[in-house]
């Protein structure tokens, strides 16, 4: 009898070899392997015959192979493999698979199978073809685990079968008071199902249990971390009404209604004895930089310094000038601290004597010291990870045996009804009204045929005095993108730039920015282009947030479905922040009526919270992809999508944090998913 903590390699199939490679799924223990839930279930049981296929859909075929070969690609060497399905109806259907040769010798003779993939059409020899399908010899439901090179669902579910007699051994944490509550059932039942369901009506009670038990642990330690943090010592930071007012008065512009408000949550935060830890969630635009400033210049007026952090040097870059500007009449001496600065003669006594210090993950590595935080603004938090964003508080503690403020700051809308789950323990300022003169971008899906219109109405756009971004997903085509035939291609930004210059548009200035540029490539494009020396600056995803382009008023996305719905908004940020009308054209290689349905939602929503909520709708329960845009933290079951477990997590974790000191092996249970799911 194995035991939970038993080393994975003493199972029966793995030994010391595939264990290293069970490792890089990080499945050390049976324990691990238990927990490691399929990311999908298939039912083998609803075939297809081969008559009634349709191009585009994901099916299953009952058939047996009756022709398999291998053969290597021109293309450095690529295994495919080809075969010939046939179904009961003696109905024929090509096959491939790609770098899997073993399969022309194990699938010859083998009777009836069982083939699932997706039916796609290979133009040159004008016929359909299933691509690399599973197969299985029997029907039921089968769990799909996430995979690495050499390790298939079918092996996990091998080496996992002899292990659903210890599951026995699992504690059950959950109160007995939460389970009988909720119908939930047992700890045990639940691991068995989720991995060998016997029908889905177990299958779905397996999730409903294993998905609430996410989510309450998420509530339970954000809400532990709130009470944690209320009893730490910060700065007690009064409000400088004179210099605030001063500062509202020199602005160019007047603040929204929900600037002020934020503004003044954030303050009042700043005058208790104890650490403010708050999310300023806004719009794209919406004035976040503004509100972070206020309360940068009360931080000054006490005599503290303030640390802004910034995801990537453009941004850091922009930010310094943009901030120094805004606070330039009060006399604070603002630095900026990049990598490529931070080697600079004289940077260590910078960062003792300037009272803003602006910059990138350098701010972070060791060895950087201050005089004395008392704010630290994360920007785009949701790009570091938890144990960065409290490096700089703990290195605070350290140096002055003081915690200072935190201000989190997100350009990327949640929906209001995730936020307390997502940031439990946080307490959130919402920015959703657009300063005045902010134009509304109008947004298009340009089909195929219309790319040329398009082209040209850019064309036309440049030569009236416009500027144009150009967004692709890759930096550069690697190989294993034009593998597969059958599948377009996605778009690179460095092919992009060679076709944009040379061919569609060879009288315009165009110029190219991305992320594996050198700093001071990336930042003299960026010059360029600020400065109307570039008409069309071709970029991958680093222009996403902070960009500030005026005269920027036509956004063209490339590939625009290989995007989640809040990174397409970012980039439609981008544009629409002059006098001048402006654009944004989404271009898809992949036309199925899913792909269509998320692209047009992007051109009907130009309000980043409505869209947010779209995007949960559109993604459905148990469709977990995005989610790192919201900063959520590893989930395996739960389901954004699923308002009420949510509610219902949250409300059972706010009962039991008034008496948690009563449930010991929860609170253990709390500190080992912490360092399970990265959340220290």
């Amino acid at each position: 009898m194995f035991e939970l903590n038993t080393p994975i390699q003493y199972l029966k199939g793995v030994g010391p070899k595939m264990a290293q490679r069970l490792k890089i799924l990080g499945l050390e223990t049976v324990q691990d392997l238990l927990f490691y839930y399929p990311r999908k279930w298939i039912d083998f049981s609803q075939t297809v015959p081969v008559s009634q296929l349709r191009i585009e859909e994901i099916v299953i075929i009952k058939g047996r192979i009756v022709q398999i070969k291998t053969r290597r690609s021109p293309r450095k060497g690529i295994l495919i493999t080809e075969g010939i399905i046939e179904d009961e109806k003696d109905h024929q259907l090509p096959v491939v698979w790609f770098n899997q040769p073993y399969l022309a010798k194990s699938l010859k003779q083998q009777g009836t199978l069982l083939f699932r993939g997706k039916i796609d059409f290979d133009f040159a020899k004008k016929q359909k073809v299933m691509l690399s399908p599973i197969v299985e010899r029997q029907e039921g439901i089968f769990p799909i685990y996430p995979e690495t090179e050499g390790l298939t669902s079918k092996y996990l579910r091998r080496i996992l079968l002899p292990l659903l007699n210890i599951t026995s051994q699992i504690n059950d944490f959950l109160p007995n008071t939460i389970k009988e509550s909720e119908k939930l059932i047992d700890l045990p039942t639940a691991i068995g199902e989720i991995h060998f369901p016997q029908n889905f009506q177990n299958l779905q009670k397996a999730k409903e249990r294993l998905s609430f038990d996410e989510l309450f642990l998420i509530s339970l330690r954000m809400l532990v971390a709130r009470r944690e943090l209320q009893k730490e010592k910060a700065p007690k930071i009064l409000i400088p009404e004179e210099i605030l007012q001063k500062f509202v008065k020199n602005l160019p512009f007047k603040l929204t209604n929900c600037q002020k408000i934020a503004a003044w949550q954030i303050l009042k935060d700043m005058v208790k004895p104890s650490p403010m830890n708050r999310l300023l969630e806004g719009d794209v635009g919406s004035g976040k930089t503004v509100v972070g400033a206020m309360a940068v210049l009360s931080i000054f007026k006490a005599g503290y310094q303030s640390v802004w952090m910034a995801p990537t040097e453009i941004l850091a870059t922009q930010h310094f000038k943009n901030i120094s500007y805004l606070l330039k009449p009060f006399g604070l001496k603002v630095a900026l601290f990049t990598s490529a600065t931070s080697n600079k003669k004289g940077t260590a006594s910078l960062l003792l004597e300037s009272d803003l210090i602006i910059g990138t993950h350098a701010l972070i590595q060791s060895g950087v010291k201050f005089r004395k935080i008392g704010l630290v603004i994360i920007d785009e938090q949701h790009r570091f990870g938890v144990k960065q964003r409290t490096y700089l508080r703990q290195l605070s503690l350290s140096q002055h045996k003081i915690l200072p403020h935190f201000l989190s700051m997100t350009a990327t809308p949640i929906p209001r009804t995730l936020a307390l789950a997502v940031y439990g323990d946080l307490d959130i300022s919402i920015l959703d009204e657009m300063p005045a003169g902010r134009q509304k971008v109008i947004t298009r899906l340009v089909e195929p045929q219309n790319r040329q219109k398009a082209y040209d109405f850019i064309h036309n756009q440049v030569k009236s005095g416009r500027q144009v971004f150009v967004i692709c997903p890759l930096v550069e085509e690697k190989e294993e993108d034009r593998i597969n035939l059958f599948e377009a291609e996605r778009k690179a930004v460095t092919s992009e730039y060679k076709k944009l210059s040379e061919t569609v548009f060879p009288d315009l200035r165009v110029g190219i920015v991305h992320g594996r540029l050198k700093s001071k490539d990336k930042q003299e494009a960026m010059e360029q282009f600020s400065q109307g020396k570039i008409d069309i600056l071709v970029a991958t995803a680093v222009v996403e947030v902070g960009i500030d382009i005026p005269n920027a008023a036509v956004m063209m996305i490339e590939s625009a479905e290989r995007f989640g719905l809040a990174t397409l908004h970012q980039f439609r940020g981008r544009v629409g922040r002059g006098k001048h009308q402006s654009y944004c054209f989404l271009f898809a290689q992949i036309w199925n009526d899913k792909v269509q349905a998320r692209l047009k939602a992007v051109c009907q929503f130009d309000n980043g919270f409505q869209l947010a909520e779209k995007d949960l709708q559109l993604r459905g329960p148990g469709e977990l992809t995005g989610v790192k845009q919201w900063g959520v933290p590893d989930l395996k079951m739960a389901s954004l999508s699923d308002i009420i477990m949510i509610k219902k997590a949250r409300e059972a974790a706010e009962n039991i944090i008034v008496k948690i000191e009563n449930y010991p092996e929860l609170i253990a249970k709390i500190s080992n998913f912490q360092k399970e799911r990265h959340l220290e």
